[in-house]
């Protein structure tokens, strides 16, 4: 499932395929109609430029979403589907959600949840989305004030400044939000303007059964059967402005919404996906696929793993934990398949040699011009030390935040207390005191509402264990000391004694603390002791290896600049940044080797042919199977038949699940929600052989919400083209 969570990223680029392909690239949907216009007409796209991307128009653009949850940075696209705000996106995106507003007795997770009448939608906190109103070019005001005698960090600076005048003049006097972020690796820039909506609520969702069919099991494979997607509505101030959670907010009107195509996708359709894809490094080089596969991925599976063995522990044998748990457990076990699936794909594609043929070409391209010899001659040898450099602390930076600050929810959750203590320290001001704190008593109820102690006990006892035999004494928080020196190096001691005297492990003892917080209280606390020596080594190691990665820079920019000076003909894309991007492909079917090959689409027989009452992974609900034997499609099936999925071979990653999967018509027919085992490793390097985009069906998703849930209510909202 290729939800986007916010990692540590080391390196950012673009293709570096010498030949780019039609189906490969995300690219800018403000460059379309010069650079992919054409082609897209070549396959079969009868939309013009203006109507997929228009600042003065209604497109296609107004009808995508970037989906944000602004405590875990994780994104995932929408599709808007009504002139009332109604909004498609994956299960998996609105996991977390549909579980906080579960409860034991009402588990929506389970049960599947539709609100027959707005009014019996469901409130989101943290959850918003994001349109985008017009993206700008602004190379040309930052550029020329760059130079390669700069230092990275006075570039980086120069960049910095420019562009905060840049985003304040053009974001005044609005209610837009401007940013402006770097492309082809600092070689351009661009500006983009947009507008966030943050009273999202839930309309419907199958139960995990159809939304999460196959789960951990065929997550990143094919076949697939899930039924993924959930479906929530857009609100907005009655002015039409932007506006927090109220009872007084009216639906949001959105400058286009998607009709739906029920005609069905046949091989070969033309298929673009519009979506927010997270990041990719294609610009990487050897050394930094040699990183990856020895430092980086290896040290994320073995932290996650450890995690995951702990967490099924206690979620197997108490079922109240295991609902506490659920969401926890899923985003781990995503990207904890997700990098094993890589480093085996790295490998066996053979993406080193690729990239080392590559390095050798351009080398020998710059040893053809002593004014190329001079720039860019020592390019590889420049980042062959930054990545060697990096490498001194690339470990333990990710036990800190794999481990540690992700892994130990005690002290995860103290951090968000840090604003307080500053303010207490700071401020007199007993309103934004008092504002704060409640703030915080409302968060509260949400995080201990799925918090078990003694889970985290557990976990936290395993992560620093794992962190103080990894990593060197030297890189230590200050508090390993104290366990060493007065508790004779014994973790758990330790972490018994902070357990059970922090006021962060108990709810009561939080609402209490707040009701009259002290600085003097809070900073005795055990639990708030260890968080701040956890986070102040932390940032003392991050930045040493922010310092190492500046000198990756320099030669990653310069390698882009080359390569595209060696290829002038060649249409480049920048790498992804989690900004709109646009890819065009066909519905493909998938042969994974001369031996193997699957169709283009699945069926619901096919997910009976499944079925495993035994296996979670593979229930099927009694009233699908009663629909199944009757064949009581309605209007959603294609040649009788109930296709649950199909895939496209569109270049997608990790951020697009959601995304509107769009015919050539403009219409949706699908929701993106994977890849396949052989294309995570398409972050890093395309291939256009092997790569699929997985994508529930539309019809599917009508067919249950239709059908199964009988939420006609629904249905009736939408464009539907039969």
């Amino acid at each position: 499932m290729i939800k986007k969570i916010f990692i540590l990223s080391f390196a950012i680029g673009l293709s570096l395929n010498l030949t780019v392909k039609a189906d490969e690239g995300m690219w800018l949907p403000l460059l379309v109609d010069r650079l992919n216009y054409v082609d897209m007409q070549k396959m079969g796209c009868h939309l013009t430029a203006e109507e997929i991307y228009s600042v003065n128009h209604s497109s296609l653009k107004d009808a995508t979403v970037s989906l944000n949850n602004a405590t875990t940075n994780a994104f995932c696209t929408g599709s808007m589907v009504s002139d009332e705000g109604l909004l498609f996106t994956n299960h998996h995106c609105g996991y977390k959600y549909i579980q906080n507003n579960s409860t034991v007795e009402n588990d929506y997770l389970k049960n599947g949840f539709w609100a027959m009448d707005k009014i019996d939608e469901l409130r989101n906190d943290k959850l918003s989305a994001t349109f985008l109103i017009y993206m700008e070019d602004v190379t040309g005001k930052i550029l020329p004030f760059l130079n390669n005698n700069m230092s990275e960090l006075t570039r980086s600076a120069t960049i910095d400044s420019l562009a905060a005048i840049i985003e304040v003049e053009t974001a005044k006097n609005t209610k837009y939000t401007a940013k402006i972020l770097p492309f082809f690796e600092g070689n351009e820039f661009y500006m983009f303007v947009t507008q966030t909506y943050k009273d999202i609520r839930l309309v419907g969702a199958p139960p995990e059964t159809i939304g999460k069919f196959g789960a951990d099991a065929d997550n990143w494979k094919w076949p697939r059967e899930s039924g993924d997607f959930s479906i929530f509505r857009v609100y907005m101030a009655p002015d039409g402005s932007p506006a927090e959670y109220s009872k007084n907010n009216v639906p949001y009107k959105p400058k286009h919404f998607f009709p739906i195509s029920i005609k069905g996708v046949k091989k070969n359709d033309f298929a673009m996906v519009l979506g927010y894809p997270g990041t990719t490094d294609r610009f990487m080089t050897s050394y930094g696929v040699e990183f990856t596969i020895n430092k980086y991925n290896p040290t994320i599976i073995k932290i996650r793993q450890k995690r995951l063995i702990l967490m099924d522990e206690k979620m197997d044998a108490h079922e109240d934990i295991r609902f506490k748990y659920l969401t926890k457990h899923f985003e781990i076990s995503n990207y904890f398949k997700y990098y094993i699936g890589q480093s085996e794909q790295l490998e066996e594609l053979s993406i080193y040699d690729k990239k080392f043929t590559i390095e050798k070409a351009f080398t020998e391209w710059c040893s053809k011009d002593p004014q190329r010899e001079e720039k860019y001659g020592i390019v590889f040898k420049d980042i062959a030390n930054a990545y060697k450099n990096m490498g001194k602390y690339i470990v333990t930076v990710l036990y800190y935040s794999e481990a540690v600050t992700r892994g130990i929810e005690i002290i995860n959750y103290t951090n968000t207390f840090a604003d307080l203590a500053k303010l207490l320290k700071q401020s007199s001001n007993t309103d934004s005191i008092n504002k704060l704190a409640q703030n915080l008593a409302y968060t509260a109820k949400i995080y201990f509402k799925n918090y078990d102690i003694e889970t985290d006990k557990k976990i936290c006892v395993a992560m620093m264990e794992m962190f103080s035999d990894a990593i060197p004494d030297e890189f230590k928080a200050d508090i390993f000391a104290t366990i060493k020196n007065k508790y004779n190096g014994n973790i758990y001691k330790y972490v018994s004694q902070m357990y059970n005297k922090s006021i962060f492990a108990n709810e009561d003892k939080v609402l209490k603390f707040l009701k009259n917080p002290d600085i003097k209280k809070l900073e005795k606390d055990p639990g708030y002791v260890v968080m701040t020596s956890i986070y102040a080594k932390r940032k003392e190691i991050s930045d040493s290896y922010k310092n190492a990665r500046f000198e990756l820079t320099k030669g990653n920019r310069l390698f882009a600049e080359g390569l595209m000076e060696m290829d002038k003909e060649k249409k480049f894309y920048p790498n992804a940044n989690s900004t709109m991007r646009l890819t065009y492909g066909k519905v493909s079917d998938y042969r994974p080797d001369a031996n193997i090959s699957f169709n283009y689409y699945t069926t619901l027989s096919d997910l009976m042919s499944k079925e495993d009452p035994l296996n979670p992974y593979f229930v099927v609900p009694a009233k699908l199977k009663q629909l199944y034997e009757a064949k009581d499609y309605g209007k959603y099936a294609t040649d009788g038949e109930m296709r649950v999925c199909f895939l496209t071979n569109n270049d997608v990653t990790g951020g697009v699940s959601g995304a509107p999967v769009i015919n050539a018509n403009g219409e949706l027919t699908g929701l993106t929600f994977d890849v396949n085992w052989e294309a995570t490793c398409s972050p890093i390097l395309f291939n256009q052989n092997y790569q699929r985009a997985i994508n529930v069906d539309i019809k599917y998703v009508l067919f249950i919400t239709d059908k199964y849930a009988g939420a006609s209510n629904i249905i009736k909202e939408l464009n539907i083209i039969e």
